[in-house]
């Protein structure tokens, strides 16, 4: 079953009932520690928070490895940026 974050539902469908808040799940983390989720529709895989704020990872997967470091962590307000 695929999850939706609220923030994603809110600027895409928000007629979708959402399955978690990343605001909520960042509020819950301690400083510089991350937690596995995954939204289907930012397609990110994990929630963190750190000095820089929250953050969500991204797997690169163009990379053959599969080793799930092949990625990069994103600012969230660039995600919720809408242009």
């Amino acid at each position: 079953m695929a999850d939706f974050s609220k923030q994603w539902c809110e600027i895409n469908d928000p007629d979708m009932p959402w399955d978690f808040d990343i605001f909520e799940v960042a509020q819950e983390l301690n400083q510089n520690f991350y937690i596995p989720y995954i939204c289907e529709g930012f397609g990110f895989s994990a929630i963190g928070k750190f000095a820089e704020g929250i953050k969500v990872y991204f797997r690169n997967w163009d990379v053959q490895e599969s080793d799930e470091q092949q990625g990069e962590w994103i600012g969230i307000e660039k995600i919720l940026k809408q242009d």
